[in-house]
C-alpha cells in the first residue's frame, strides 16, 4: 500500500516549482526563508543539476536558506560581492490585495527585506490561506529589536496602539534570537489602515532594526491552492 500524498505538501511543491521556473541562467537569486520557499530552492538545485540552468549565484536570507542552498549545490555569494539581484523568491505570512506583505514568522525578515527590496523581480510564494483583505487581520507584525532597547521599544509600540509581545523560543528557554543576535517583538494592531506609514513609524523607533511590513516591493504573487484534491497555482 502506498502512503497517501499530502495535498498541502504537493501544493507547496508546485508553487515552489512555479517560482523556480522564473529563474534564468546567469542570474543572481535571492533565496528566501520558509517551507514553500524551501521547495523553490530545491527545484533551482534540480534545474542546475540537470544542466537546464547554469551560472547561478544565490544570496541566502537566513541560515536556513544557506543550509538548503548548500544541500542542493547552489553556489552562494554575498551582498559585498555583487551589485544587483536579478530575482528573489520568498514566502509571506500575509498578502493583501495591493501585494503588501507581513513577513517574519521565521524571524528572518530583516535579511529578507534587504535582499527582496534589492531584487529586480521579487516573487512571493504563498498558499491561499495567507491572503487577507487587510494586513494584520491574522498575523502580528514582527519587529526586530536590539536587546538593550526592548523595554523602551515595547513602551513606544504600546503608545502607537499596538499590543507588543516578546517572541519566546519553542524547545528553547527564553526569547527567540535572530541571525543578527537580536530579539523579536510581535505586535498585534486592531487595524493597519496605512501599511506604508506604519512601516516607517515602527522603523523610526530607536532600537528597532527592521519590521515585517513589506510594501511596494512584490512584483508577482504565486498562490497555491488545493482544489478537488489537486494542487493548482494561480497569480494574484
Amino acid at each position: 500500500m502506498t502512503a497517501a500524498v499530502d495535498p498541502v505538501k504537493l501544493m507547496k511543491q508546485e508553487v515552489g516549482k512555479a517560482a523556480a521556473a522564473h529563474v534564468k541562467s546567469g542570474s543572481i537569486v535571492g533565496l528566501g526563508t520558509g517551507s514553500t520557499t524551501a521547495y523553490a530552492i530545491q527545484y533551482i538545485g534540480d534545474r542546475l543539476k540537470s544542466g537546464e540552468l547554469n551560472d547561478i549565484k544565490g544570496v541566502p536570507t537566513s541560515f536556513q536558506a544557506e543550509v538548503l542552498a548548500k544541500q542542493y549545490s547552489i553556489p552562494l555569494t554575498t551582498l559585498d560581492a555583487i551589485d544587483h539581484i536579478d530575482i528573489a523568491i520568498d514566502g509571506a505570512d500575509e498578502v493583501d490585495p495591493q501585494k503588501n506583505l507581513i513577513k517574519g514568522g521565521g524571524a528572518a525578515h530583516t535579511r529578507e527585506k534587504v535582499v527582496d527590496y534589492l531584487a529586480d523581480q521579487f516573487i512571493v510564494v504563498v498558499d491561499s490561506g495567507k491572503l487577507v483583505d487587510r494586513l494584520g487581520s491574522v498575523f502580528a507584525v514582527p519587529v526586530e529589536v536590539i536587546p538593550m532597547a526592548i523595554a523602551p521599544v515595547i513602551q513606544a509600540i504600546a503608545k502607537l496602539g499596538g499590543k507588543p509581545e516578546l517572541r519566546m523560543g519553542i524547545k528553547k528557554a527564553g526569547p527567540v534570537i535572530t541571525d543578527q543576535g537580536n530579539m523579536v517583538i510581535d505586535v498585534k494592531f486592531d487595524t493597519i489602515d496605512d501599511p506604508v506609514s506604519l512601516e516607517k513609524t515602527l522603523n523610526n523607533i530607536p532600537g528597532v532594526l527592521e519590521n515585517g511590513i513589506f510594501v511596494n516591493c512584490a512584483d508577482l504573487v504565486l498562490i497555491g491552492e488545493v482544489k478537488d484534491g489537486q494542487p493548482i497555482v494561480r497569480q494574484l
